[in-house]
């Protein structure tokens, strides 16, 4: 449930918290995708609102761009890792992030299956960037 006003979104999404986006590293997410998952999702304070000094928001936007980048250099569609702007107090707004990247995830396909990618060769394309 999202927020206060009790907002549903899908069930197929698995929330891993961290105190800022600027601290999602490459590695969480593409050790995500060799976890099998389909996509990665970072949301983040709004720019300019960010709680902490450094404006880990903008850090984020870095790693989205370099990870969309090696996601298409091995192969695999830039759409399946997202990030959004969302404030703690917008419930209604996460719930539906939340099901549009369902929607968008399950459109997609799984992982490499979707792009035409055996796993065989996609896990190995995988470990090279997470490592």
């Amino acid at each position: 449930m999202a927020g206060v006003s009790r907002q549903q979104y899908v069930s197929d999404i698995k929330i891993v918290r961290v105190m800022c986006t600027g601290r999602v590293d490459l590695a969480f997410i593409f050790r995500a995708l060799l976890n099998g998952k389909d996509g990665v999702f970072i949301g983040g304070c709004w720019p300019g609102e960010c709680h902490y000094l450094t404006q880990g928001n903008y850090g984020a936007l870095s790693t989205l761009h370099i990870g969309r980048k090696l996601l298409d250099m091995i192969g695999l569609s830039p759409d399946r890792l997202r990030l959004d702007y969302i404030s703690a107090s917008e419930g209604s707004r996460f719930a539906e992030v939340m099901n549009d990247i369902s929607t968008k995830m399950k459109a997609l396909g799984p992982l490499g299956k979707g792009e035409g990618i055996d796993a065989t060769v996609l896990r190995p394309k995988l470990e090279v960037v997470y490592t």
